[in-house]
């Protein structure tokens, strides 16, 4: 058997992919599993995206795309960060790729060299090390706290800083809190890093399920800043495999370079169906969704307090709630795997996330029909009972 490469063993598992297939299990005999889990909409693409790519297909405009992506969705996406997120955005600084995985990938790997440090907070999404890893550098989790709603800040950058570190990778709104960073924190943080000659790769995947005021993209402070988003989650085409990346006009042709290669294009299909979702229609049905994801955040936060499940930080965007069950456990993963096999009801441990609050955190994700969580609660009562 040939030999495995080191990056093998030193990637990081994905916790909630296995609570996923432990789920499935149970479910595959019998029970009824409530998932709160895994960070996928119960939505689907509206009917007029489903329309677009029936039409797309039936055209017969499945053949290959430019590395980059379509003129057209490239330019409804400059259309939507104007107009959503107050944000000046042209095409040669957009590129469509394979869901934002596809965009982590090639930020990472045209930005980091061998070796290279890259500061994240703890807790964030674990996958961000793995693409650290492939690219060659070395991700440094820097502990975070609710005082800071679980970011990085400035003070951090200056504390941290050493001669290998090149870039931050951050989110706002973050899994697994959803919690977004604070307008000034966030411009501090970026001064800081630029000071000290690096990069901000920002994630903005759930900027558009954003609960408060209307949401800015982190591009207003910096128009130099990695932009990393996709049609997986505010858009509900997780399955569809479509992101993006937003960067400086001058990266794009490096990166365009590597997209021939590793990823040829994103899926054409898909590239043709999205231009639907920016069509008045759909953008209404998405409001709609957003405030159904709200409805739900609302619905759980009191009732995880009544049960002793503090929540440190409130979250304001995605779908996620970042719990406190240290009342209740000092173990949140074997608290996970009995809340699983005896309330039949997932929700991923601390551990996946980073090592500071592995043991007493867990993340659940309000990313189902309401009725499912009120039956979720009621299980979760009887069980802490």
């Amino acid at each position: 058997m040939p030999r495995l490469a080191h990056r093998t063993e030193l990637a990081l598992p994905f916790h909630a992919v296995e609570l996923f297939k432990e789920a499935n299990t149970l479910a595959a005999q019998g029970n009824d599993i409530i998932s709160l889990g895994i960070g996928e909409p119960d939505f689907t693409a509206p009917p007029t995206v489903v329309e677009a790519l029936n039409r797309a297909a039936l055209a017969g405009k499945a053949q290959y795309t430019a590395p980059s992506g379509t003129p057209e969705l490239k330019q409804a996406i400059c259309d939507y960060y104007r107009t959503h997120f107050n944000a000046p955005v042209q095409p040669d600084q957009i590129m469509i790729t394979a869901g934002a995985s596809g965009a982590l990938s090639l930020a990472t790997l045209a930005l980091i060299n061998p070796g290279d440090e890259i500061l994240m907070p703890d807790p964030s999404y674990p996958a961000n090390q793995n693409f650290v890893l492939a690219a060659g550098g070395v991700s440094r989790l820097i502990p975070s706290t609710a005082a800071n709603r679980f970011h990085l800040t400035a003070d951090d950058i200056a504390t941290h800083w050493s001669a290998k570190t090149r870039g931050v990778l951050i989110a706002s709104p973050s899994n697994p809190t959803g919690a977004s960073m604070a307008k000034k924190d966030l411009e501090d943080l970026i001064l800081a890093v630029k000071q000290r000659g690096g990069f901000v790769i920002m994630d903005e995947i759930y900027l558009g399920l954003y609960y408060e005021d209307k949401p800015e993209s982190a591009l207003c402070l910096d128009p130099d800043l990695i932009i990393i988003n996709s049609f997986s989650k505010y858009f509900h085409m997780t399955g569809w495999r479509l992101g993006w990346l937003i960067a400086p006009s001058s990266m794009l042709p490096a990166i365009e370079k590597l997209a021939a290669s590793l990823a040829i294009c994103a899926p054409a299909l898909a590239q043709h169906a999205a231009l639907a979702c920016f069509e008045p229609e759909a953008m209404a049905i998405y409001e709609q969704r957003r405030l159904a994801f709200k409805a739900r955040r609302d619905f759980l936060l009191p009732a995880f307090e009544s049960m002793g499940l503090h929540v440190p930080v409130i979250p304001d965007g995605a779908f996620y709630i970042y719990a406190d069950i240290s009342a209740h456990s000092n173990d949140s993963q074997a608290f996970s795997h009995q809340l699983l096999h005896q309330a039949h009801v997932a929700a991923v441990p601390g551990l996946d996330f980073g090592p500071t609050y592995a043991k007493q955190m867990l993340r659940f994700s309000y990313s189902t029909q309401m009725a499912q969580l009120e039956e979720a609660v009621q299980r979760m009562r009887k069980f802490l009972a």
